[in-house]
């Protein structure tokens, strides 16, 4: 089973995750932020992903060092139940649509860390969750994964269906990078022989 368990507690944050990839999309998620919460829980929904994450954060200060903490757990995790990514499809992409919003998402499972971020969100907050720090989850989660993560709006003006576009397109080309190729499930996806 590709699983993981991530507990990561630091004086700012106490966190403990699980994913599974191979699950059915149920997501379990308390981590403080009611908007980051619906967030976590579309990608889970969407990946094809069973995730739990319980947050215990100074959220009194404000959100960004949950977020970004959850985005280093997150990133482990999925390190960590790729294993050495033997079978994996490897790439994944769509363009998702979330009302007027235009979302598209490319992913490579490479190994090498980088983000490649073009979200211009119109607002500065949506609610108490702070826009901002939607690029600090998706660059932490990018670092500790090894993942190589374009994520590009194409068109849209509400925040909100932006950032669920986001991480929405972001769980749907995870889904499908980490599939199983049936037709070669042994192989490692690069010439290298290793990712």
């Amino acid at each position: 089973m590709r699983t993981a368990e991530i507990k990561r507690k630091t004086k700012e944050t106490d966190i403990k995750l699980t994913l599974d990839v191979d699950g059915k999309g149920a997501g379990e998620i308390n981590t403080g932020c009611g908007f980051l919460d619906h967030m976590l829980t579309l990608f889970a929904k969407h990946g094809g992903f069973d995730l739990t994450v319980y947050c215990k954060g100074d959220i009194n200060v404000d959100y960004h060092h949950t977020t970004e903490d959850i985005g280093i757990a997150l990133g482990e995790a999925l390190k960590t139940a790729l294993g050495d990514k033997r079978g994996i499809r490897r790439y994944g992409d769509i363009i998702l649509p979330m009302d007027e919003a235009l979302v598209m998402t490319a992913v490579d499972i490479s190994g090498r860390p980088y983000l490649g971020y073009m979200i211009p969100i119109p607002t500065q907050k949506v609610g108490d969750f702070d826009t901002e720090l939607v690029e600090e989850f998706f660059a932490a989660f990018v670092r500790e994964s090894g993942v190589t993560l374009h994520i590009r709006l194409i068109t849209g003006g509400n925040s909100h269906h932006i950032i669920e576009a986001a991480f929405k397109s972001v769980g749907r080309s995870l889904r499908e990078a980490v599939k199983v190729n049936e037709d070669d499930p042994d192989a490692i996806p690069s010439t290298k022989g290793v990712l």
